[in-house]
């Protein structure tokens, strides 16, 4: 790997996905590009679980600038096609989460690719609530007055 990369690990505390773009912790790979990462996830929730990682280390979904996003989903999309290829599944799910209360555990942006099958045991639901149709609208304006 780079000197760059090297670099990187020790700038953000060894990040263990900057120790693997940097070649210093083994890896499954699946797809080495100039931006992005893909390897197979070393606790799987199920068999043929990816992970696609930027390879400069940015925290979280907000700080990666454009191009590397670009990067990050033209390879989440062609890594899970592979996926679902190979695995023969029928559906699969992308998760993504920034920061420990979303349940983020290593704080370096990554992208999980689970393949999915017809009664298969993993359960990502969360219990669903109505909101008031006003409440609703005036939070979307709230909102849309961020993006701004």
């Amino acid at each position: 790997m780079s000197e760059n990369a090297s670099e990187k690990v020790s700038e953000n505390n060894g990040c263990i996905f900057c120790k693997i773009v940097a070649g210093e912790i083994p890896a499954a790979v699946l797809f080495d590009g100039e931006n992005v990462l893909s390897f197979l996830d070393i606790m799987p929730a199920a068999s043929g679980h990816a992970l696609v990682v930027s390879k400069e280390h940015f925290a979280t979904l907000l700080d990666v600038p454009h191009d590397v996003l670009k990067d990050l989903a033209l390879t989440i999309q062609k890594v899970s096609a592979a996926v679902v290829k190979h695995t023969g599944a029928s559906g699969f799910n992308v998760l993504q989460s920034n920061h420990e209360s979303a349940g983020q555990v290593i704080p370096h942006v990554h992208f999980h690719i689970i393949p999915r099958f017809e009664n298969d045991d993993l359960n990502f639901n969360w219990v669903q609530k109505t909101q008031d149709t006003a409440e609703l609208n005036a939070y979307a304006n709230e909102i849309k007055e961020s993006l701004k």
